[in-house]
């Protein structure tokens, strides 16, 4: 079935009578910021964190989550609302219970121990992988084998291959050498948002290592220590401008300059060490670059050669929603298998082929535009008192 989006998701809340108008925007916030889903586009994606958190639910809260419960229970918080019944005898029995209906508060004095690693525990179909919601994150377990869950990948896109393809991935630490500032330790890992370089402290030592990403074009197995060093330097302190700091700075989507609230793209990863005061002064000068512009300003990720088809040159950028092929007319996302580190010109001139195929999506119509209503003088009515929802 398709994924609802957050106006299919309240279309469905309204035909379970579930929720009010009042209570939509607050529902779709909570399960956003708590992690149940998070979008891909306009798409709400379930996360393993979900899955958890409903099998406790059904579990030990069944008739609390019953759609039918909820319904009841909103009708009876209206008829409150409109004075047609007293909010105290009801919330009693919600609490109390009756002699027919168990109330909340023995519900919960009656649970018993809750064994949080089998509710958060799902095996991979066809395999004896089991996926496990952890405190950081989910990750796959194989007999004494773990592996993070990338973040980002929803549920129904982890097939045995991709989880295979997840064991297959280089894991543990790597060593790279000792620090000749410091004499610690420094190693590269894997983590769950991708790869990275980091100290190693003493025992006794509880402050917090320097930790930083590697860039797209470094991998984890050829990591040296001399570009962990460089990496460990950031954010990297250039000058003051307007008595506030400029930093350089390595994020999700890019390598940028900062000042205060203040930022601006960098063309490129080596910019991060060799951008001078000058420089980003020069930057924080020029009108920040919105929407398409600053996308459109990050240089390719990788060149692919001429496309067969269009003639025109093809290149791998870094979107806003994962790696994409484009020859300039046509963008075509990286499916499920393709690396951004190999994909062949043949392969991306193959995405860009299908996309040209598929149905485009139909244009919007607008609606007419209304006529302004004749103004009508009518004697003002007393307005009804409305009751809220207390």
């Amino acid at each position: 079935p398709a994924r609802y989006t957050e106006a299919t998701l309240v279309k469905e809340l309204e035909d379970r009578e579930i929720g009010r108008p009042s209570t939509y925007a607050n529902i779709l916030g909570t399960i956003l910021d708590r992690g149940y889903v998070f979008k891909k586009g306009t798409a709400l994606v379930p996360s393993f964190l979900a899955f958890a958190v409903i099998t406790l639910l059904e579990r030990h809260f069944s008739q609390l989550v019953d759609y039918d419960f909820t319904a009841r229970m909103e009708d009876a918080l209206d008829a409150i609302a409109r004075g047609e019944a007293a909010r105290v005898p009801w919330l009693r029995r919600f609490y109390f219970g009756t002699e027919s209906e168990e109330g909340l508060k023995e519900l919960v004095s009656d649970l018993g121990d809750i064994d949080a690693r089998d509710v958060s525990s799902f095996p991979l179909a066809g395999t004896d992988i089991i996926v496990r919601v952890g405190r950081y994150g989910p990750y796959l377990e194989r007999g004494d084998q773990r592996v993070n869950v990338p973040e980002g990948l929803a549920p129904d896109e982890l097939t045995p291959e991709k989880a295979a393809e997840l064991f297959a991935q280089p894991s543990g630490d790597f060593p790279l050498g000792t620090d000749p500032a410091t004499g610690r330790e420094i190693v590269a890992k894997a983590g769950r948002f991708g790869p990275y370089v980091t100290e190693v402290l003493p025992e006794d030592d509880s402050s917090k290592p320097r930790t930083a990403s590697l860039l797209k074009s470094m991998a984890l197995d050829t990591v040296t220590l001399e570009d962990a060093l460089r990496l460990l330097t950031l954010p990297r302190t250039i000058g003051e401008l307007d008595g506030e700091p400029i930093t350089v700075q390595n994020g999700r989507y890019g390598p940028y300059v900062k000042k205060g609230t203040d930022s601006r793209s960098l063309e490129s990863e080596e910019q991060l060490f060799t951008l001078t005061l000058a420089e980003a002064k020069e930057l924080f000068a020029q009108p920040k670059a919105r929407g398409r512009g600053r996308a459109a300003s990050a240089p390719p990720l990788r060149e692919l050669g001429e496309d067969p088809a269009s003639k025109r040159p093809m290149v791998l950028k870094e979107g806003r929603w994962g790696p994409y092929v484009t020859d300039g007319e046509t963008n075509a996302s990286l499916r499920q298998g393709d690396a951004v580190e190999s994909i062949t010109p043949q392969r991306a001139a193959e995405l860009l082929a299908e996309r040209r195929t598929a149905a485009p999506s139909a244009p919007r119509r607008r609606a007419p535009a209304k006529k302004p209503a004749a103004k009508k003088t009518a004697a003002k009515k007393a307005a009804p008192k409305k009751h809220s929802r207390t």
